[in-house]
């Protein structure tokens, strides 16, 4: 499931300057896709984050109080 080539073609064509350069260029229609694609990328990361420190510190002290916090938020 996991495609490191995928994730570094991504990571090269936002540092190249590349996805700027498509967003200046394209129709306004393009741009908001782009603009959509960047904010499911920002809710993946945020995702990616969450998951790797359940996973880090899930059986560790730390864990058990990141996830007490998060049942006490939801509720």
């Amino acid at each position: 499931m996991l495609n490191d080539k995928l994730l570094g073609d991504l990571e090269n064509y936002i540092k190249s300057g590349d996805l700027e350069q498509d967003f200046e260029c394209s129709s306004e229609e393009r741009r908001m896709e782009i603009l959509d694609y960047l904010e499911r990328l920002m809710d993946l990361a945020e995702l990616a984050d969450e998951t790797a420190t359940r996973i880090i510190f899930k059986n560790s002290e730390l864990g058990q109080m990141f996830e007490t916090g998060d049942k006490k938020e939801k509720e």
